[in-house]
């Protein structure tokens, strides 16, 4: 079988923090080097900034297959062992989905009745309504989904 080890995940997340932090170095280096803060991303910060991204991603989805999966898939059906505290949590971060929505529409309506309209609270909120999502799916998927791990022989009946 094959092994999900958290090692490769938890050093990329380690290598995005390092190439962030390595940008906003070159910001600064820029800013001593002009005598003032540039009001521009240099291409060597893009480029740093975009591989650590997705370096980032490639950790987070990483980690959360080792905390979904397991360090090693084995084959057959797996039923979830029921238990208290995954419905707890469940219920607490809907009532915050239900709080972060209702508030997010109080700041769609009150940008429609003033004119004013602060798109970065805006995505701030729909951002961290979609991280709620998530881990509610992940809430699900760890602790109340049926899973059934199936394998195939090494010689199958596919071409490649």
């Amino acid at each position: 079988m094959y092994r999900n080890d958290p090692i490769l995940p938890t050093f990329a997340l380690i290598l995005a923090a390092g190439l962030f932090y390595a940008a906003y170095l070159d910001g600064q280096h820029i800013a001593r080097l002009l005598g003032h803060v540039p009001e521009k991303l240099s291409v060597g910060q893009i480029g740093l900034m975009a591989f650590g991204a997705v370096l980032l991603l490639y950790g987070l989805m990483g980690l959360v297959s080792y905390w979904l999966e397991g360090m090693e898939l084995r084959p057959g059906r797996h039923f979830p062992t029921p238990s208290t505290a995954p419905v707890a949590a469940g219920v607490i971060l809907v009532l915050l989905l239900t709080a972060l929505s209702g508030f997010f529409v109080r700041l769609l309506v009150y940008a429609a009745q003033t004119g004013h309209n602060p798109t970065w609270l805006q995505g701030l909120i729909f951002g961290s309504i979609s991280l709620v999502v998530a881990a509610l799916f992940g809430i699900y998927r760890r602790f109340f989904g049926r899973e059934e791990v199936i394998t195939e022989e090494e010689k199958s009946e596919f071409p490649w």
